[in-house]
């Protein structure tokens, strides 16, 4: 089957850009799990630290 030029070159430019954007869903998710964690440290030591 013989695509023409144009459909050609947008499968090719989905197929590279796939892996990316998933790779930066990834990468957001961790920064989110990091993010959590460091606000929750600081609610930690806020609690232990208060002094009323």
């Amino acid at each position: 089957m013989k695509l023409p030029r144009l459909a050609s070159t947008l499968l090719i430019a989905a197929t590279l850009t796939v892996p990316f954007t998933l790779q930066g869903c990834n990468t957001a998710a961790g920064i989110g799990r990091d993010v959590s964690a460091g606000a929750d440290a600081v609610t930690e030591s806020a609690e232990e630290n208060k002094s009323y």
